[in-house]
């Protein structure tokens, strides 16, 4: 080889040492290109056969036309053009199937080269530091990998939807990409989509953190990790589930219910005064009551912090805790628990513990209001969660559920049914002068209220650019608070509910010993600046569709 390549560098009757160095130097520098294409071609799965004998023979083929050339300058341009053109196909090719941060050649591939890779995923963090569903710290991962395409996007995403207040970000795939909806303040808000290719790096990513088995696609999963910037820590839980168009996911903040007390959940002044006597009690159970989605774990939690937990000993039945409830006994019925007991078995099991205070979540499972009423009667505090759209709705499914008025008389000592509105931005709501007419539709006292506000109307700045406002980000709200129906039971109600032939009978004698409609409540909130007009009727407006009439 050594003479025949000295051969082509003497070709006009003598050796030339810059022609050989020249020919030496393109060889052996195709030999470590042939090499690089066979374990690329297994690393990105593609065809190793095929590739590496396109680009052994098209470099053979090319050094021989270049020995036989006339001309050393017209043989080299043929070499370069004929490998330089195999390599060229081979690498437009690899870099169709691999990720972003795995493409070569390309301008950010090119730039990486002269960056510190290590600062750059250091400020691709963007502050957090991640905490797995063990408590482990997450490290930094290895620049250009899998893991690192991953951490980037979990740190992007969670930024943004810190920023924006987003409660849930539900990712769906769609037949090209991912569709990406954030929920702030109970309302679903359109994002951008993501591309299938980063949502795989991202969703195995998430899987390694919360402790997920990364190659189950198909079953629903549930996972957890935290993260950290300066002094805020937010923890997200994980779900994950199949479908027919791929892997489904959605993100849900954690909430700081341990923060949450009585008077912060939206209770008026007078509700607080009146719930919170029920601490002093003894014994009794309350119903806490509304539609789904509607908070009413978050005030089954608030009531459950109003007692002391280091004096009573607290425990909650749940299906999904939405918390961890510090010093409070959580416990949950999960599918495992089917088949060997019930949801109504689990409570009976928790009730002979002897707890001291009870929250029970969705109590109308068959058989657990009984129990929940003869552990109320057994000198225990019982709390329990319905679904109802009032309270009077709430007390006639425990009337039915229990099929004794005495034994409900005697041991209920309050009834909520609460719904949940959007909080006006103090920083950018207006005041505004309704028409009278609208006062005299909702009962609102006009010679007592000046205005009402509202959002505040987008302003925009000499450019014609949208001035957002930074506390809401525009959406005019900020926050959400519940509005309640409550009443509380003395022993004149209560021998109501005893005598009483109807609900009806019932109602109007609640009525008279005080107890406001949700609608009344939600225009005292109105009334006082906290919510808007059209964000009551929203939250007051049917959102299933009518049936359609069978012809």
């Amino acid at each position: 080889m050594a003479n025949i390549l000295a051969a082509a560098a003497g070709y006009g009757g003598y050796i030339s040492p810059v022609k050989l160095i020249v020919l030496i130097v393109l060889f052996f520098a195709w030999i470590p290109l042939v090499n690089w294409v066979y374990r690329d071609t297994k690393a990105v799965k593609t065809n190793t056969q095929s590739w590496t004998l396109i680009m052994s023979s098209t470099g053979a083929g090319a050094l021989l036309i270049w020995l036989l050339a006339p001309l050393f300058l017209i043989g080299l341009l043929i070499y370069i053009i004929a490998v330089g053109a195999a390599a060229t196909a081979y690498i437009v090719h690899r870099n169709a199937r691999v990720a972003d941060f795995e493409k070569v050649l390309t301008s950010e591939h090119i730039k990486s080269i002269f960056v510190n890779e290590s600062k750059k995923m250091d400020k691709a963090s963007r502050g957090f530091s991640l905490i797995t569903a063990n408590g482990n710290d997450v490290p930094l991962p290895e620049p250009k990998s899998p893991e690192a395409f991953g951490f980037q996007t979990t740190c992007e995403i969670v930024e943004d939807a810190l920023w924006r207040r987003a409660s849930d970000i539900v990712f769906r795939p769609t037949a090209e990409d991912y569709s990406v909806m954030y929920f702030v303040d109970g309302l679903a808000t359109k994002q951008d989509p993501r591309s299938r290719e980063e949502m795989e790096y991202f969703i195995s990513y998430l899987k390694q953190m919360g402790d997920m088995d990364i190659n189950e696609k198909r079953k629903p999963q549930k996972g957890k990790f935290k993260a950290v910037r300066d002094d805020e820590r937010v923890g997200w839980e994980i779900l994950t589930a199949g479908s027919t168009a791929g892997e489904q996911l959605k993100l849900t903040r954690t909430q700081e219910y341990n923060l949450m007390k009585v008077d912060e959940v939206g209770f008026t002044a007078s509700q607080v005064e009146a719930i919170s006597g029920l601490r002093d009690l003894p014994k009794g159970l309350f119903i806490i009551s509304g539609p789904k989605k509607s908070g009413i774990t978050s005030s089954m939690y608030a009531l459950l912090r109003n007692h002391d937990p280091f004096m009573n000993n607290i425990n909650t039945l749940e299906k999904e805790p939405a918390a961890e409830l510090q010093n409070i006994t959580q416990h949950t019925f999960s599918l495992s628990d089917t088949g060997t007991t019930t949801y109504a078995r689990k409570l009976q099991t928790i009730l002979r513990m002897g707890p001291d205070i009870m929250g029970v979540e969705d109590c109308s499972d068959k058989g657990c209001a009984p129990l929940a009423t003869a552990g109320a009667k057994d000198d225990r505090v019982m709390y329990v969660t319905l679904e109802a759209t009032s309270a009077m709705q709430a007390l006639g499914k425990w009337l039915n559920m229990v099929s004794d008025k005495n034994l409900v008389a005697n041991t209920l000592v309050g009834i909520s049914n609460q719904r949940l509105v959007r909080v006006l931005c103090d920083e950018c709501k207006q005041a505004y002068q309704p028409n009278q007419e609208l006062f005299k539709k909702f009962n609102i006292p006009a010679g007592k209220i000046k205005v009402l506000y509202r959002p505040g109307e987008i302003e925009y700045d000499k450019h014609g650019k949208p001035i957002v406002c930074e506390k809401c980000q525009g959406t005019g709200f900020y926050g959400r608070t519940a509005i309640f129906e409550t009443v509380v039971l003395d022993d004149e109600l209560k021998e109501v509910i005893r005598q009483a032939q109807s609900l009806q009978e019932i109602s109007s004698r609640f009525r008279r010993a005080g107890m406001l409609y949700l609608q009344e409540e939600s225009i005292k909130k109105v009334a006082k600046g906290i919510t808007s007009i059209n964000e009551v009727i929203r939250m007051f407006s049917s959102k299933t569709k009518p049936r359609k009439k069978r012809s």
